[in-house]
C-alpha cells in the first residue's frame, strides 16, 4: 500500500513538472535565439563602430540590419552600417544557436562582445562560400582583412 501511495505521489509530481515545462516552453518567442534579450538599452551599429574606434572590444547590445546570413545553416550573419560600407560578422556563442536563413534586410538586436580581429584568407573564402558566392568571387579573395566581429549570446529578430 505504501508503495502505491509513493508511486501515486511520484506520478503527480512528474505530471505537474511536465505541465509546468510545457507552459513555459509555449511562452518562448519564435523571434528569440540564444539567451533571452530585449531591446532596452541597445545602441545603433554606427554608434558601436564609433566606440570600437577607441577600444579593441566592448560588451554591448546592438540594433542593426542583417546584410547576409550563412546559407548552409544560419551559423553567422553580417550587419551593415547605415553610415558606411563597414560590415560586422556576428557569430553565436558556443555555436549554440542559428538564425533563419531568410532574414536579409531584417532588423535584429543582439547582445554580447564586439571586437576587432584580422580574418585570414581561408576564413574569408569559407565565409564567401557559405554566403553562396561564385568560385570566381571566392578565388579573388587573396588578402587577410581587418574586421569587426561580434560574439552574440542572444539575438532578437524584430521584423
Amino acid at each position: 500500500m505504501l508503495k502505491n501511495i509513493l508511486l501515486g505521489v511520484f506520478a503527480i509530481f512528474i505530471l505537474a513538472s511536465c505541465s509546468q515545462q510545457a507552459t513555459s516552453n509555449s511562452a518562448v518567442s519564435t523571434n528569440q535565439f540564444g539567451e533571452a534579450i530585449n531591446a532596452k538599452g541597445s545602441i545603433s551599429y554606427d554608434d558601436l563602430l564609433n566606440k570600437l574606434s577607441a577600444v579593441d572590444s566592448v560588451n554591448t547590445k546592438v540594433k542593426g540590419t542583417v546584410s547576409a546570413v550563412c546559407k548552409k545553416k544560419g551559423c553567422w550573419m553580417t550587419i551593415v552600417s547605415e553610415g558606411s560600407d563597414q560590415e560586422m560578422r556576428v557569430k553565436f556563442k558556443d555555436y549554440g544557436f542559428f538564425m533563419p536563413m531568410d532574414i536579409e534586410g531584417k532588423t535584429v538586436i543582439f547582445e554580447g562582445k564586439a571586437y576587432k580581429e584580422m580574418t585570414s584568407v581561408a576564413d574569408l573564402q569559407h565565409y564567401a562560400e557559405d554566403a553562396g558566392k561564385t568560385k570566381e568571387e571566392i578565388a579573388a579573395i587573396t588578402e587577410p582583412q581587418a574586421d569587426y566581429n561580434f560574439l552574440a549570446s542572444g539575438v532578437l529578430l524584430l521584423d
